[in-house]
């Protein structure tokens, strides 16, 4: 009997979407941006001391052959070619650092990861020593000085892991962030690997100039999420009310930068792996869904999971988590519900501070991610922010953001960025259901309980070397 014959259909284009928690690689069709198929891996995070966080970037790359080759087997299964996908792009947890040897390709350390906050005296010693309040490295980079980003994670490598030490010595270490460990590692690792990276990773180093757009000369001699976006399109927008500014995007070599304000929520998706792990009141993370549509209320009970202190807008270190509220009668139930009301308090405090930056309230908020599928966690956030949620009935839209960028690069071009090309979304629309009163009430009980959260910490203990 002769072979199937294989499905014919227009250029494909995959994407590998390596997050905090998990690994995915999707492919998609770049005429009608369908999901054709995909697959996820989940990454483990090691705990080491209180307060650190890291992964094996071996694990990491591993998980993105593992899903690679079991997307392609299933495409495969659907008599698909996989001749036909002619690019891949990259979306990845930005920050999380790695350093790496050129010559063998083995990493020289774990990686240290976003959340990450052994560097905490690493940022208070920089804060010593440069004038006038940090504002010269937030001129030039649009962050704060925090053990958020790459350049304090490769500070504390440096001077604490002998094999990163050596290595620099030698002229055999290569530093970057996931992406470029898993480029340099697919294109060929130490046999002719391309180290790269690109405007809005290297914008999250803490080294990088988002004004010239290059590694800034004077920032390079230094002795975990949820995150809202603002496009601010081609202006560079300062934040007073403690928001980043970061690259948005640049499509292309001669093309224009755009940028974005951005607010980072430190613990998001990541409560719900808690809840699951640490405490194990639920077995897999969507059963928080029937946990808290049991009660249907937190019953007056606030989670506030500052685990590795607070991000945006507050930047405060010294924060850890609490719940508070508590009576007799919380049971689990209500603690589930109020890790997903915390989800949406995080959010409304980042979208408190861009209304303010920006001077123009958003109308609504559009969503995409795992996190998504929550419809009781949806309906929260319309609930908490007081304006519609719009969440794409497709929700992968980080890694089909990754896919037609690199669809549309110079020389590949099989992915129209025209607005008349691309095709239309479906939406699903969640509208608020409680009053304003109420919904403020909430808000600023929440505020009271990140009150009792700051100035926990008032030394960092685990900040010392390791063997």
């Amino acid at each position: 009997m002769a072979a199937a014959k294989k499905a014919v259909l227009g250029p494909l284009v995959g994407a590998v979407d390596q997050g905090t928690s998990s690994t995915r690689f999707l492919v998609f069709n770049s005429k009608t941006a369908e999901l054709l198929s995909h697959h996820q891996v989940e990454i483990k995070q090691e705990f080491p001391r209180e307060g650190w966080v890291e992964q094996d970037p071996k694990e990491i790359l591993q998980s993105v052959y593992e899903c690679i080759e079991k997307t392609c087997e299933k495409l495969g299964q659907l008599n698909i070619d996989i001749s036909n996908i002619k690019a891949i792009g990259v979306s990845n947890q930005r920050e999380t650092t790695v350093v790496w040897d050129k010559l063998t390709g083995e990493p020289l350390y774990n990686a240290v990861v976003w959340l990450d906050l052994r560097t905490q005296s690493t940022v208070e010693n920089l804060s010593k020593r440069i004038p006038g309040n940090n504002n010269f490295v937030k001129s030039k980079t649009g962050l704060p000085l925090s053990t958020y980003f790459s350049a304090v994670k490769l500070r504390w490598l440096l001077d604490n892991v002998r094999k990163v030490q050596r290595a620099v010595e030698e002229d055999r270490a290569l530093f970057g962030t996931i992406d470029s460990w898993l480029i340099w590692s697919l294109t060929g690792g130490a046999n002719g690997g391309v180290h790269c990276t690109d405007v809005t990773n290297a914008s999250r180093t803490m080294l990088f100039n988002i004004h010239s757009l290059e590694w800034d000369k004077e920032l390079c001699e230094y002795g975990t999420g949820c995150f809202l976006l603002c496009n601010t399109g081609r202006k560079c927008v300062f934040s007073e009310h403690g928001l980043l500014t970061t690259v948005a995007y640049k499509l292309g070599r001669d093309k224009p930068v755009y940028y974005a304000l951005e607010g980072s929520v430190a613990i998001a998706g990541a409560v719900i792996r808690w809840l699951r792990d640490n405490l194990g009141i639920i077995q897999t993370s969507e059963e928080i869904e029937k946990l808290a549509k049991e009660v249907g209320t937190s019953y007056g009970c606030y989670f506030v999971p500052a685990f590795s202190g607070l991000y945006a807008p507050y930047w405060e270190p010294s924060a850890r988590g609490i719940i508070c509220g508590l009576t007799q009668f919380t049971n689990k139930c209500h603690i589930a519900f109020a890790a997903l009301e915390a989800v949406c308090f995080q959010t409304r405090e980042i979208l408190d501070a861009m209304n303010r930056d920006c001077g123009i309230p958003l109308s609504h908020l559009q969503v995409d991610g795992g996190m998504t599928n929550n419809k009781i966690l949806m309906q929260l956030q319309a609930d908490i922010l007081y304006i519609p949620v719009v969440k794409p009935s497709m929700p992968e839209t980080t890694a089909l953001g990754a896919a037609m960028a690199a669809g549309a690069a110079e020389g590949v071009g099989v992915w129209s960025l025209e607005p008349e090309d691309l095709s239309a979304v479906t939406m699903e629309r969640f509208e608020p259901q409680i009053n304003a009163e109420e919904s403020e009430i909430r808000y600023s009980t929440w505020k009271k309980a990140v009150m009792k959260s700051v100035g926990w910490v008032t030394t960092q203990s685990s900040e010392s070397g390791i063997p």
